[in-house]
């Protein structure tokens, strides 16, 4: 029924996919199948997929087209996005496929229910090509953490592809799948969109249910879109975004003018801050570069360039690794070893609950996930609590008040989203803190519950490789990033000559050592 090869159709926006598919000009199945093919391709060297899902995919993307064949009002009714494939995180929970949070400790487990969100992709009709790697249970900035294999960044494989959701950033990026979803906890969907030049946007905390995703940090985990347009993330936020009555965080609040806003095209006359705490010193200059001919091309198109100043910013990282791991120590109290998961019997001694779960405990975390709930542990407990969790939570209040300040005097404000570019698969590995420093600026956001979007940047000067341009608005004001993200987005392109993913190198065949999982396993 396509003129357009499988090369061709993958390379699509998932936008251009539904006009494609609404028209009868392409079928779901072929679309379907021609990402299974470049999964099948390539994944073994990207390891961006942890399971995929080709049956379950290929009956939604058939039961799509005999809609759309039939006609009718069925036919009328389908979502805008019906027929076209997404990956998952393997975070979130989905019935038919495993779930395993990227750690040993789930290995093979499979969910009773369905996420919220995966309830919404299923309604809409979207056929899910399977679960994304992650650093184990999305502790990390890198993907190499995750107990199944590091992910690669499509475009250098020896480069990291950031994290926790690298395995969906680079799904998007490798042309594995046109749209992923992710979770941001500390920039865990922005960091990798910057390092892998896809857009990731982090909404208002609450504007889309964490239901069904496995807990990191309560009060700062959000799931949100991973794609290669602000358009695509605006039209998936609209599918899985709403008030969920199983999450008591979720908004009642509407936020379904998400995708006019980003066809709307228009920042003349708005404010747009320099966050002064956000670039700078100890930012990579080709970074600095891009972020700057970004500044320039918003000027151009209208808007007004200010600066502000976030003085408590400084203060945002050292609280975050003081009550992100106090969350962390609290959530993952439950994989014990006796209700679910792995289970490791003590090789000597009585066989107690206690020695049980620290046997299970012991071989089934990682020592990133270790540490954190160590360090959790010991800023919870008596004699410390508030010393380090409660001046924590009192820097963060003192966030969220520069927060306001800075958008008394702009609209949006503006930064790079990531220090550098992606750097080299176990470079910092040995360094915890230094993996950490890539999150400086992401962090902010989670802290204050605002929304936040990364759109490709440009390459950078010193290595070729993609810098990321971060957006944030206040709270609820989701629409706003996405006006303004799509400008930007339209001025770079037109700026780079076209959408910066095709200036992404084609895998080679390279010898890759122990690299990756086969694609279409099932860990």
């Amino acid at each position: 029924m396509t003129e357009l090869n499988n090369s061709e159709l993958i390379r699509l926006s998932a936008a251009q996919l539904a006009v494609k598919l609404a028209a009868r000009e392409v079928t779901s199945v072929e679309v379907t199948q021609a990402y299974l093919d470049r999964i099948a391709d390539v994944d073994g060297q990207v390891n961006a997929f942890l399971h995929v899902n080709a049956e379950e995919a290929l009956a939604v993307a058939a039961e799509v087209d005999a809609i759309r064949a039939a006609g009718g009002a069925e036919a009328e009714e389908l979502h805008e996005l019906a027929g076209v494939p997404i990956a998952v995180k393997d975070l979130i929970v989905t019935i038919g496929q495993p779930t395993t949070a990227g750690s040993k400790i789930l290995e093979g487990w499979h969910s009773p229910y369905d996420a919220t969100v995966i309830k919404k992709l299923r309604a809409a009709k979207m056929p899910i090509l399977g679960k994304t790697n992650l650093d184990e249970f999305a502790m990390g900035s890198s993907t190499e953490h995750s107990a199944y294999g590091p992910t690669r960044n499509p475009w250098d494989l020896d480069r990291i592809p950031g994290g926790s959701g690298g395995g969906s950033a680079a799904a998007v990026a490798a042309f594995e799948a046109p749209l992923a979803l992710g979770t941001d906890t500390g920039g865990s969907i922005r960091q990798p969109g910057a390092v892998t030049g896809t857009v990731g946007m982090k909404p208002t905390y609450g504007a889309v249910s964490r239901y069904g995703a496995i807990a990191m940090a309560s009060s700062l985990d959000q799931i949100g879109p991973v794609s290669r347009t602000v358009l695509d993330s605006a039209l998936l936020q609209e599918v899985i975004g709403g008030h969920d009555p199983f999450d008591s965080t979720s908004l009642t609040d509407p936020f379904d003018t998400l995708v006019a806003a980003a066809k709307t095209g228009n920042v003349k006359g708005m404010k747009i801050g320099i966050v002064k705490e956000l670039h700078g010193e100890g930012y990579q200059a080709g970074v600095e570069n891009r972020f700057n001919e970004s500044l320039e091309l918003l000027k151009e198109a209208g808007a007004e360039i200010v600066e502000v100043s976030c003085p408590n910013f400084k203060y945002a990282l050292g609280a975050y690794y003081l009550i992100m791991p106090s969350e962390v120590s609290s959530n993952l109290a439950k994989f014990d070893g006796v209700r679910y998961g792995l289970r490791v019997l003590p090789k000597d001694g009585p066989m107690t609950i206690e020695r049980v779960m620290g046997a299970t405990r012991a071989a089934g975390f990682g020592d990133e996930v270790k540490r954190r709930i160590i360090l959790g542990t010991y800023a919870l407990s008596a004699g410390y609590y508030d010393a380090y969790y409660g001046s924590a939570q009192k820097v963060r209040t003192l966030i969220q008040r520069d927060f306001d300040a800075a958008f008394a005097q702009a609209d949006v404000l503006i930064s790079p989203t990531a220090p550098t570019t992606a750097f080299r698969l176990g470079e910092k590995l040995d360094d915890p803190l230094a993996m950490y420093l890539n999150d400086v600026a992401t962090i902010p956001a989670n802290m204050a519950g605002i929304p936040g979007l990364s759109l490709p940047g440009g390459l950078a000067d010193e290595d070729g490789l993609p810098v990321g341009i971060q957006l944030l608005a206040p709270a609820r004001e989701d629409a706003r990033l996405y006006r303004v993200g799509a400008v930007l987005e339209s001025l770079l392109e037109e700026k780079w000559g076209g959408p910066l993913l095709a200036q992404a190198p084609e895998l080679k065949n390279a010898a890759l050592g122990t690299a990756s999982n086969s694609a279409g396993g099932s860990n």
